[in-house]
């Protein structure tokens, strides 16, 4: 049974997954505390007993007090998005973070990560799994999820694909789309991320988490076409290199170019759950693409007629 009264601090809850779970916690009235660097953006957005509080990953002084009572610490934060270098700017943020919550003696980190062989990994799929490892160096228990592309609307992945779809008829398609993968949705991701961390106590675990299909990211963008009824055809090509592919997205994505390139240089790694017994101790089924896209795109009609209904009225 989960202990709802522990206190859980989250990081990233301005973010994609962060604010998911965050949402999700407070429907369930846990206890939480939310880690932002701007807590007066943060604020208005959070429920009544949610507590915010200022901090910096990158400010290892401004994280003790943050820390203090927390039993379990979720870390949902990455650097893509960074001018500078993103791998160092993750390995900083991480070990300021392993460090307070050992001094804080935090009992479990939650953590999500990617999925990817360890052999030839992309910078992006690399630097992931570091902030795992450096995690799990902190004593405390660490579930780390490894996913692969997930699949929702807003999610980083997923709206490079829909942009693609929706904006080129005619595709000229690099190596990568043939990559396989094992796309998850987002409503699974969060479901995994509150049992983990609801599990017992016990050792660190790195957990492979996927959906129910494995398929290759030139079938995503078939489902995605003929879901929205769109005739779409591709052209594979030999080669492609990440510099012009990144290039290509820029002209059709609304991805900001530099977190473009990190997306395509991942591609190349197949993401596919090499090892699943670990996630089968969360009595979780995961839906297929299909469903995946399907609750992706009526998520997006909900958002719209919600957005719509003020000005209606």
């Amino acid at each position: 049974m989960a202990d709802n009264q522990k206190r859980i601090l989250l990081t990233g809850a301005t973010g994609y997954i962060g604010g998911r779970l965050r949402r999700r916690l407070e429907a369930e009235s846990r206890e939480l505390r939310c880690l932002a660097r701007r807590p007066e953006a943060l604020e208005p957005q959070v429920a009544r007993g949610t507590e915010v509080v200022y901090g910096d990953l990158l400010r290892p002084e401004t994280l003790p007090a943050a820390m203090r009572g927390i039993s379990t610490a979720c870390y949902l934060v990455h650097s893509m998005a960074s001018g500078g270098d993103f791998a160092r700017e993750d390995r900083e943020a991480a070990r300021a973070f392993a460090s307070a919550a050992r001094a804080a003696g935090v009992e479990r980190i939650v953590y999500l990560g990617g999925l990817g062989s360890e052999d030839a990994l992309s910078d992006h799929l690399a630097s992931r799994q570091e902030v795992g490892r450096i995690l799990r160096d902190s004593g405390a228990q660490t579930i780390e999820l490894r996913a692969s592309i997930i699949i929702g609307s807003g999610s980083l992945s997923f709206e490079m694909i829909r942009a693609l779809v929706e904006r080129l008829p005619v595709m000229v398609t690099p190596r990568w789309v043939r990559t396989l993968a094992q796309p998850i949705a987002v409503e699974d991701v969060i479901d995994y991320l509150v049992d983990a961390i609801d599990a017992p106590a016990g050792r660190s675990l790195v957990l492979e988490v996927g959906g129910a299909d494995r398929v290759s990211y030139g079938d995503i963008m078939a489902e995605y076409a003929r879901q929205r009824g769109l005739h779409r055809v591709m052209i594979a090509v030999p080669v492609l290199s990440p510099r012009l592919s990144s290039l290509w997205l820029a002209l059709v994505t609304p991805l900001q170019a530099r977190v473009g390139r990190k997306l395509v240089e991942s591609l190349r790694n197949e993401t596919t759950v090499g090892d699943p017994s670990g996630a089968e101790i969360f009595d979780i089924r995961p839906c297929g693409l299909a469903e995946a896209i399907r609750q992706a795109l009526a998520e997006e009609e909900r958002e719209i007629a919600q957005t719509r209904w003020p000005k209606a009225s």
